[in-house]
């Protein structure tokens, strides 16, 4: 139990506001209070309510759009060796598989490569490149990586082997010019409406691209790949606004009826395809599995899971991505375990606002996970490096308010390559730079971190009488998925509530089911992972309480239910 700072999202909105906007748009109020509070502006409410594919931007208004098509076009008249040099994460690996399946649709001698995360590392690597050539490699298209590889573009164009670059990832002061194009719409030049695509929604938007640019049905095409497109997008844990909403909704449903054998397997195996798939199913059913096989196999083998069109096939690779992942649940364990012994032993540990730890032959494709983990457990944000010989590879995940990206920019020269985004980046370095890299991240922090930033926060979208706990309002509520960053599941508050029952269930006691009465009316509730709460509250005790308002579906019969986010005693 850690006490959590309740914050009000808008606070400066008026229900003046919400009852004019509410009136104007035809919005009830609450729906209306949670767009605005998603940032969602009053003349925006029709397209994020419609989800349509007609506002769908069109490919060519990113920058190098045009030079990208034109050069594959090229390509594919030329019948030229096209590879695909993907990454290792479920956005990689869905994006590989998307612009090889469609290059291949069309005729292309294509093939794709994605590097060894142990071996190779992230990105574009020169002895990667120069295996390409030696197979007679003309274009190289990369997917979700390539944005700092100025280097290594150079080297391919001087070699004679052509680069387009399809990145999401922040821009870095310098960008591979001696691409033939770089589409990714964080670039600082490029004035596209919408900069927070994942790596998988630039490849779709290059694949929208030259179907239009090769006279194909967009339609069709659009069909054919929403699916990989949402699953990549969801698990890289993007904004899910603009046109990441309209691509992971129209996915969803196509995942209803999945097409794809290895998605079906995937939704089989993981018991996510018991009922229509959401954003959860796909981060907690599908991407931990896809991401098994770069984690600790091999990513091509999810990328012949997403294109095989064998049932038998697709049902035998699931199989041993569910086993790679249980592996990948006990290294996670085993990880978390030594890293919570290692801060333990930190005399120095209350003092950090960045936790950084360091330990041999660490496995690389788990620490990202328990990065996250150990993070979320003391809210702070956290770097895991993982050494060997002398050289250190990281991963690292952060907090509100801690732009990580900015922060390892500003700790540039203890590192010898990092990228990524605010939230997560990775990073190599040298371990006799380890502490001076320690030491200088900390500092940093304590310029940009004061004590309030390190209390985490229980974001509430508006306090809610008892009697709109209503299953039309928690339905007018579903309407708004799918839920993600940017487009959080809302949350509510209510006040002076009072316990009824209230029992510790599940394995261990580990979560907290509770009643709630006010006004005559009762509800219930659970917490996951509040169990401990038990022994804090008792019948009759009044709290507040913050939660998020669901709907449970038992034996057909519908009704509200309370997910937990926080309870305390109430203040009056």
């Amino acid at each position: 139990m850690r006490d959590k700072i309740w914050q009000y999202k808008n606070k400066n909105l008026t229900m003046e506001q919400v009852n004019g906007i509410s009136q104007r748009q035809g919005v009830p109020k609450v729906i209306t209070t949670i767009l605005l509070n998603r940032h969602i502006e009053e003349q925006e409410f029709a397209a994020f309510l419609r989800k349509s594919m007609r506002d769908i931007i069109n490919p060519f208004d990113m920058l190098d759009m045009d030079k990208a098509a034109d050069r594959i076009a090229a390509a594919l008249e030329k019948h030229e060796k096209i590879v695909i040099y993907g990454d290792y994460d479920v956005d990689g690996i869905t994006s590989t598989t998307l612009l090889f399946e469609f290059l291949t649709n069309q005729g292309a001698d294509v093939s794709y490569y994605i590097p060894d995360r142990r071996d190779e590392g992230y990105g574009i690597n020169i002895m990667a490149v120069n295996r390409l050539l030696k197979q007679g490699a003309k274009l190289l298209i990369t997917v979700d990586c390539g944005i700092t590889a100025i280097g290594e573009v150079e080297f391919a164009a001087l070699s004679g082997l052509d680069v387009i670059i399809t990145d999401h990832h922040t821009c870095k002061e310098r960008i591979p010019t001696a691409a033939k194009a770089i589409i990714n719409p964080k670039r600082e030049d490029d004035d596209y409406p919408f900069d927070a695509l994942a790596g998988v929604g630039v490849a779709f938007k290059l694949v929208l691209a030259l179907a239009i640019r090769l006279g194909l049905d967009t339609n069709k095409c659009f069909a054919e790949f929403i699916d990989l497109a949402a699953i990549g997008t969801v698990a890289d844990v993007v904004d899910l606004r603009g046109e990441n909403r309209i691509i992971v909704d129209k996915g969803l449903k196509a995942m209803q009826t999945p097409k794809r054998p290895g998605v079906r397997a995937l939704l089989e195996i993981s018991g996510g395809g018991k009922k229509a798939p959401d954003a959860s199913t796909i981060a907690f059913a599908i991407a931990p599995r896809l991401n098994a096989a770069g984690r600790l196999g091999t990513a091509t083998t999810a990328v012949e899971l997403l294109l095989t069109r064998d049932e038998a096939k697709a049902k035998s690779i699931a199989k041993t991505l569910d086993e790679e992942n249980r592996q990948r649940q006990i290294t996670e364990q085993e990880i978390y375990d030594q890293a919570l012994e290692m801060v333990g032993a930190d005399p120095n540990f209350s003092k950090k606002k960045v936790i950084v730890l360091a330990h041999e032959d660490w496995h690389q494709g788990v620490i990202g996970i328990v990065a996250s983990r150990i993070g979320d457990r003391f809210y702070k944000p956290c770097i895991l490096i993982s050494y060997s010989n002398g050289f250190g590879k990281g991963s690292g995940r952060s907090i509100d308010g801690f732009n990580l990206f900015d922060a390892l920019t500003a700790c540039g020269d203890c590192l010898t390559e990092f990228g990524g985004h605010s939230v997560a980046a990775g990073l190599t370095l040298n371990i006799a730079d380890l502490e001076k890299f320690d030491k200088a991240i900390n500092k940093y922090a304590e310029e940009v971190l004061g004590e309030r930033d390190l209390i985490p926060k229980v974001k509430i979208d508006c306090p809610i009488s008892e009697k709109a706990l209503t299953l039309n309002n928690a339905k007018l509520i579903a309407r708004l998925e799918p839920f993600g960053i940017g487009n959080e599941r809302p949350v509510f508050s209510l006040r002076s509530a009072t316990i009824v029952y209230i029992s510790a269930v599940g394995s261990e006691g580990k979560h907290l089911r509770l009643g709630i009465a006010k006004s005559g009316m009762t509800f219930s509730a659970i917490g996951f992972n509040f169990g401990e709460y038990v022994g804090k509250f008792k019948i009759n005790d009044k709290v507040d309480i913050a939660f998020q308002m669901n709907i449970n579906n038992f034996r057909d019969n519908e009704t509200v239910q309370l997910h937990i986010k926080d309870i305390i005693p109430a203040a009056s």
